[in-house]
């Protein structure tokens, strides 16, 4: 059998390089999209507004499934797992990120559920005491432990204070707050003050005794800019 002609050993050669060059293309507009599950201990509450924020903060390096589950602490966790599964065998695609949102409200399992999130490899959303702490902090800070009854009252007086919501009544499952929060709120402050509360906590692992305190803000952190989990390879 002759040798091939220089020439086509040239173009097999080039389409050998340009087949390598496609695949890598492939793979690299696979690796440029962040995979979000979050799962939320609120069926509306907490899935209304993290709706609300990607929807507002559109992402092409971002895709999210938000979920709420009506389920708390270890048993969201474990209810997350197979969310998670079923998911990722429709799909054929793993998620990237996975976040279950759960408050301490009364339960007594609260420390136990951030632990088994963590073995698991998911990022624990929560709130000591409840998710309303978040709405808080874009108006003022709170250091002291007070109910979920307390916050809703104080979130109310603050955003009376704008003379366009003097009647202000909050509803828990209200779509429009994020939009409000965004409107007459401090998202950035609301970042500073939530470190701020976590800073008075770095000495103990205890979470149940970190009153109040969240870490809402990592997460809408990583929502609004998925840019940056891409460029720290997290």
């Amino acid at each position: 059998m002759g040798q091939l002609p220089k020439s086509r050993i040239e173009q097999l050669k080039r389409e050998k390089r340009e087949a390598k060059a496609a695949k890598k293309r492939k793979v690299a507009t696979r690796e440029k999209i962040v995979r979000f599950l979050v799962v939320c201990e609120g069926e509306r509450t907490e899935p209304n507004y993290f709706r609300e924020l990607v929807r507002d903060r559109y992402s092409e390096v971002r895709s999210e499934e938000i979920i709420g589950e009506g389920r708390s602490t270890c048993v969201l966790v474990k209810k997350t797992e197979e969310i998670r599964e079923r998911l990722e065998r429709q799909r054929q695609l793993k998620f990237d990120r996975v976040w279950v949102v759960f408050d301490k409200d009364d339960f007594n399992d609260f420390n136990e559920a951030i632990s088994l999130a963590e073995r698991k490899g998911y990022k624990a959303g929560w709130t000591n005491e409840a998710f309303e702490l978040w709405y808080l902090l874009h108006f003022t800070f709170l250091d002291a432990a007070v109910s979920s009854a307390d916050y809703i009252s104080k979130l109310e007086t603050e955003i009376r204070r704008n003379e366009d919501y003097q009647d202000y009544k909050y509803h828990k499952n209200d779509k429009g707050i994020y939009a409000l929060l965004q409107s007459i709120g401090n998202e950035a402050l609301a970042k500073r003050l939530a470190e701020k509360l976590r800073r008075f906590f770095e000495h103990t692992l205890d979470y149940k005794s970190h009153k109040p305190c969240t870490t809402i803000d990592l997460l809408v952190d990583e929502l609004e800019h998925p840019e940056n989990l891409l460029k720290d390879g997290d």
